[in-house]
């Protein structure tokens, strides 16, 4: 049994509140015909700007701890501010899918950014989606229109605030295309940087994206002084955003996941016997994408099942696909990209040594990727201005 009820596996709410629906949400209050779902029709009717803050790794069930580091984050917590509602990520339960979600208003299967990192069908090649140097190309990968290119056609001035080396990469291309780039790193930058979009034409559309709670807590875990730090400092973005926010305009938070402090690993690179028959070990820490040698996925599936005993479960992929994982709709190309097996963390397991990582990531303490409620449930907290 789970050690902690925040630790038992939670289903992506897709239809009813996942990433997914954040910027639908957005568009909808802004007037735009949209997908997906609208969840906060009644509080933001009206509204002519917003702002949509995503704080990287800040899920739901941390907001308890975080309270001790913000007197915002303890009102918002408490229900004393604006509206707050748990929603859930999408599957895997890592930033570039989770990112691709929101930006989309799609769940996986259909905008098929479907893994930290996936094999390329055509290639055999693997695409880490967060450097993405090279092939493939990012707009073919991803061809669904955005959100953004969707509010920009309807007259929103729509602008990305974020770390301004970004700007141009593969996850860029396939997923903020549509919107201008403010450039902005510190959170008082960001907060800066997202009033002054908001500012922009009649409508405005802010997407604003701050790293430093997730960074703090892969290397030095949550509750750790650094992540405390971390989230006091993300608070005061969202406190500047308040103190500026326009009459007309509404502050969306959000998160991209949540994380566990990993405490057991299994070392692929310890283990060359989990590497046979095994074209590709893709994914990451909390769920692993296995690409076996044409005829020999029993074989791997197996081994690895041997391997990881109870702390792991390792199914088919047509098995995660009919569990809804990845969404009610899986492309076929998206189809192709996910590993004939997936190996989904339980726990506070995680495994980690796999070929082409930085060895650094073997040592990080916190991890995501998986679907405990610690990692799959996020915040959606709303206020309006006025």
């Amino acid at each position: 049994m789970p050690s902690s009820p925040y630790l038992t596996a939670m289903r992506p709410a897709y239809g009813t509140g996942t990433l997914a629906d954040v910027m639908p949400t957005a568009l909808a209050a802004l007037g735009i015909p949209t997908r997906g779902v609208n969840l906060r029709e009644a509080e933001l009717d009206g509204v002519q700007r917003i702002a949509v803050l995503l704080l990287d790794g800040f899920g739901y069930h941390l907001l308890g701890q975080a309270a001790q580091a913000s007197a915002t984050l303890g009102a918002m917590h408490h229900g004393e501010i604006g509206t707050l509602t748990p929603i859930t990520a999408t599957v895997p339960s890592s930033t570039p899918i989770s990112l691709a979600s929101l930006a989309c208003g799609l769940p996986p299967g259909e905008h098929g950014i479907i893994g930290f990192t996936v094999r390329v069908p055509d290639t055999g090649d693997l695409v880490t989606h967060i450097r993405w140097e090279g092939a493939p190309d990012p707009e073919t990968w991803q061809p669904e229109p955005t959100c953004f290119e969707q509010a920009t056609a309807d007259g929103v001035a729509c602008t990305i605030v974020s770390n301004g080396t970004f700007r141009d990469t593969g996850l860029t291309r396939a997923i903020y295309r549509g919107a201008d780039w403010l450039p902005a790193i510190a959170p008082h930058e960001v907060a800066e940087g997202t009033l002054s979009a908001l500012a922009r034409g009649d409508r405005s559309l802010v997407y604003a994206y701050l790293p430093d709670v997730d960074t703090a807590g892969h290397f030095h875990g949550i509750g750790s002084p650094e992540w405390l730090e971390a989230v006091s400092e993300v608070a005061e973005a969202i406190d500047g955003i308040l103190t500026g926010l326009p009459r007309d305009a509404a502050l969306l938070v959000t998160a991209d996941h949540g994380m566990v402090n990993v405490t057991d690993r299994l070392h692929v690179d310890r283990r060359p016997d989990l590497t046979q028959a095994v074209e590709a070990v893709a994914g990451d820490g909390r769920m692993r994408y296995l690409y076996a040698v044409p005829g020999a996925i029993e074989e791997v599936r197996q081994a690895w099942a041997e391997a990881v005993g109870g702390r792991a479960e390792v199914i088919y992929k047509d098995d995660a696909i009919d569990r809804g994982w990845f969404g009610p709709k899986v492309r076929e190309t998206s189809r192709e990209r996910i590993g004939d097996l997936v190996v989904v963390c339980r726990d506070t397991f995680a495994i980690v040594g796999v070929e082409g990582e930085p060895p650094h990531v073997a040592r990080l303490i916190g991890h995501h990727g998986g679907l405990t409620a610690s990692e799959m449930a996020v915040p959606l907290w709303s206020y309006r201005n006025g």
